[in-house]
């Protein structure tokens, strides 16, 4: 296990910092300077600069003033806070909107947006796309030596698309390649004889738009393979400018989370480090636990992106989200909790959406660092002080990662794909949430685990969860056959080998390509109601029973073996639950959607059976878990409360040290409402936990 360098050389600490949005405070310098005081307060060491101030950088075309950017760049250095600069493409500034209307994009209606908002670019534009390199070039060429500047954050929060002229010739021409040239191909790959849908000639095709074709499964698909594809040309764009003459800056773009409208795996390829926003619903209609297993499954996405090198968290509130339906304050003790808990999965930030709040507008109420007070003396400010002093004295997890034995897959094209599917359910049909519950029982039992995509590597996990596999690229199912025969252990769910990659169903019988390995062929999937309920039974724990719910695949067991059966409705006593031994390894097969404690029970067993490692070898309570950094000869061990009482932990007899206090830490350990226990255990101490 290695230890990857810091996101920047020149710090080599954890950072903790917020957008700063200084050019809406021009006139009041003695803000400005507030800030800076403020700001060591807080044990701030960055700020992000520059995110939406495109009008302040060029207030009229061609004339550019960055004196007052000079001016914020240097006095952060010279209090020792170090300056995240944004390109200011997220936002453009009214006068290119008035003189180029082509920048402005247009809706699936065919209608062209006024100004406004943000990023409403046309990605396409070829005046947007050089208004944004001459900008960028001068931001480059002049902050290229400044010892302030680490990091670029392109843009912010890239999405939607565009359907004007431009972009549809655009995306012809991205069919043509995929398709050769060859129209029959593209007519064969969206199945266009379905109601007389043929194109003859390539002008036919158009994006799909609400008063035109949204029914063809295939053009929808490959829209949206368009829209990612343009914007990481959009992104790979902005940044050559950045690349060429500050190479040794590494550049980011902030991410959404799961955010649909984006393949995420292939924008992450371009970028030197992933960050991602973050704002959990705490304290909502969910149990903090549940909303803290989202979110855990979320951080463990962004870690995996990039194959387990740190991320960013680069935007979370301290207090509350303006934007939500209720916005909710962070309770005592919640905002260090999820923010350690961020660093807990592997991210070297903990970073805010705001520093300050603005003073008008949609963002006036959203939780910053400095409310309208303006002052110290809040409660917010005291929690994020106290974080920042936390993060100070966190050097030694810098650059350290998890280690997963367990993988699940997340897809956007299979997400995308089940999206568009008008059967066997229209609602509910829930496939990231399916994912995220399938996450809860390793998360409930300190179990590491990597979120990947189905063109990962396979082969270094012991465990790989498949939920919903409805899509089924060319070469996965050789690759998951390879896996399982070399030992490994693979879960599928139902739903799963049902189209190739241009959603078009499997001929032959479902799952697909996936039949040989999982042993089962399926016949039917009976989507039930809300209100109805099958059970299942297990064959060798005949009086168990769980809940089936929603959606039933009927299947029959061709190599597999049974280990559950339903036991109502007319497919009473087929399978529910098969495993099939292929090779060296099983494949498990689940029929049916279940509640939380069938999965629980699944997987603790399977934990157990696979022999994974737990972070900590004794059972945790509900709504404790405990994550792990290492670099192999040192783990940093965080233990985390997501509950609102006190909860006790055994850690054993283990002697770990407390890395905040340098107490030495074993047996029982108490945990308040909302804390958190971060322990560094030495190599001997790592090679016992791995032995348990």
């Amino acid at each position: 296990m290695k230890r990857y360098p810091p996101i920047n050389p020149k710090v080599r600490k954890i950072l903790h910092g917020a957008d700063y949005n200084p050019d809406q405070w021009l006139d009041t310098p003695e803000v400005l300077a507030e800030d800076l005081r403020l700001m060591k307060l807080a044990h701030v060491n960055c700020a992000s600069v520059g995110i939406f101030a495109w009008a302040k950088l060029e207030p009229e075309e061609g004339r550019f003033d960055f004196s007052w950017l000079d001016q914020i760049m240097d006095n952060l250095y010279k209090n020792g806070v170090y300056t995240i600069l944004a390109t200011p493409s997220g936002a453009r500034p009214a006068w290119m909107s008035a003189k180029y209307p082509e920048v402005l994009r247009v809706q699936p209606n065919r209608q062209r947006i006024l100004h406004g908002r943000r990023h409403n670019h046309c990605s396409t534009s070829p005046v947007y796309r050089e208004k944004v390199r001459i900008i960028n070039t001068k931001l480059a060429e002049r902050y290229k030596d400044h010892p302030g500047l680490i990091l670029w954050h392109v843009s912010n929060e890239y999405r939607g698309g565009c359907h004007c002229e431009l972009c549809q010739e655009a995306f012809r021409e991205w069919l043509k390649k995929k398709y050769d040239g060859d129209l029959d191909k593209l007519n064969k790959a969206w199945w266009n004889a379905f109601w007389s849908h043929t194109y003859t000639d390539w002008s036919q095709i158009q994006s799909p738009a609400p008063h035109g074709e949204e029914l063809v499964h295939g053009l929808n698909l490959d829209w949206k393979r368009f829209v990612t594809h343009q914007t990481v040309d959009f992104f790979k764009h902005e940044i050559a400018p950045l690349k060429e003459i500050t190479p040794e800056i590494p550049v980011t773009t902030n991410l959404m989370g799961t955010y649909p409208g984006l393949d995420y795996w292939k924008l992450a390829k371009e970028m030197d480090v992933v960050s991602w926003d973050s704002y959990p619903l705490w304290h909502g209609e969910k149990p903090n636990w549940q909303v803290g297993a989202s979110t855990a499954f979320l951080h463990d996405l962004n870690r995996s992106l990039k194959g387990g090198k740190p991320f960013m968290l680069m935007e979370s509130t301290p207090s509350v989200t303006n934007w939500q339906k209720v916005a909710k304050l962070k309770r005592p003790g919640m905002h260090v909790l999820a923010s350690l808990q961020a660093v807990a999965h592997g991210s070297d930030t903990v970073q805010y959406f705001q520093w300050r709040k603005s003073r008008g507008c949609s963002e006036k109420f959203h939780g910053a660092v400095v409310d309208h007070c303006g002052h110290e003396h809040t409660r917010v400010f005291r929690e994020v002080a106290a974080c920042g002093k936390i993060l100070e004295q966190l050097d030694d997890v810098v650059g350290t990662t998890v280690e997963s034995q367990v993988a699940i897959i997340y897809d956007w094209e299979n997400r995308w794909a089940i999206e568009d599917a008008q059967g066997p359910r229209n609602e509910k049909k829930d496939y990231q949430q399916t994912c995220e519950k399938h996450y809860q029982p390793f998360w409930q039992q300190g179990v590491p685990v990597d979120i990947i995509n189905m063109d990962c590597d396979f082969s270094s996990y012991k465990l790989l969860v498949a939920p919903m596999m409805y899509m089924v690229r060319p070469g996965v199912a050789e690759r998951l056959e390879q896996f399982v025969a070399s030992g490994g252990t693979l879960v599928a769910t139902y739903l799963s080998g049902i189209v190739d990659e241009n959603d078009l169903c499997f001929l032959g019988g479902f799952p697909g390509p996936l039949r040989k390995v999982l042993g089962v062929w399926s016949e039917e999937i009976d989507a039930l109601y809300d209100d109805d309920v099958n059970y299942v039974v297990l064959k060798d724990s005949p009086g168990k029973e769980y809940e089936a719910i929603e959606l039933c695949d009927l299947i029959h067991a061709e190599t597999a073996e049974v280990l559950a059966t339903y036991k109502d409705d007319f497919y009473a006593g087929r399978p529910a639950l098969t495993r099939n031994k292929f090779g060296a390894g099983n494949a498990y097969y689940i029929a049916f959607r279940s509640r939380e404690d069938f999965l629980r029970d699944f997987y603790n067993h399977l934990i157990e059976a696979l022999e994974i490692p737990k972070v900590l070898p004794a059972a945790l309570p509900l709504g404790v878990t405990a994550q792990k950094r290492t670099d192999g000869q040192h783990d940093f061990i965080f233990i985390m409360n997501f509950n609102s009482d006190e909860q006790t932990v055994d850690i054993g007899d283990f002697e770990l040290t407390d890395l905040i206090d340098g107490s030495i830490v074993k047996g029982s350990l108490k945990l308040p409402g909302y804390g958190v226990r971060i322990l560094k255990a030495g190599s001997a101490v790592v090679e016992l936990f791995a032995s348990r």
